[in-house]
């Protein structure tokens, strides 16, 4: 009896174990998805390149989901992660095609995190690219929020009261960065 019991949590630890190490979807399999949920929704596609390290990308998060300017967001994207550059140790948290999706759109040497909005038909709307090729990753400059701004704008409408307000909760971030 004691033996079928150690064998079964032996099993079951081994289950969970490789369950947790599972590979996440692709990111082929996360865009098709995506684009689906953004047709049926008449939403366009925010994909975000983060990864669990970095502290920019949940500031992102964070400024994406503020009471002042989430119900924005989630009435005109469905935002999707995708992971890259994890650390050694967390490799496999990583979406499989998700570095070589950042490449194709010119963000892979550029940090994160990066962003890319889509129509949903695919069509790229805007990337966190500037014009001058840098990456506003979650916006925090005047330039960079101003950038954010008119992507948002070509992409979704954006009256000046909630123009106001996204500018404001992002520019927050660079205040913090200067007081620490």
């Amino acid at each position: 009896m004691i033996k079928k019991l150690f064998f079964l949590l032996l099993i079951s630890t081994v289950m969970i174990k490789a369950d947790a190490q599972q590979t996440p979807p692709s990111a082929q399999t996360v865009l098709s998805e995506t684009f689906s949920k953004a047709k049926a929704e008449k939403k366009n596609v925010f994909i975000i390149f983060h990864a669990s390290w970095c502290g920019w990308c949940r500031k992102m998060d964070a400024s994406m989901n503020d009471t002042t300017c989430r119900k924005f967001f989630q009435d005109n994207y469905v935002i999707e992660h995708l992971t890259v550059f994890e650390s050694q140790d967390k490799k496999h948290l990583e979406n499989p095609g998700a570095e070589a999706l950042m490449l194709k759109h010119s963000g892979g040497k550029t940090g994160i995190p990066f962003w890319i909005i889509y129509d949903p038909a695919g069509n790229v709307l805007a990337t966190a690219l500037t014009p001058e090729g840098n990456n506003t990753g979650c916006p925090a400059s005047e330039s960079e929020v101003s950038y954010f701004i008119s992507a948002l704008k070509k992409s979704a409408p954006l009256d000046e009261a909630m123009g106001k307000a996204i500018y404001e909760r992002f520019r927050r971030n660079e205040i913090r960065r200067r007081a620490q």
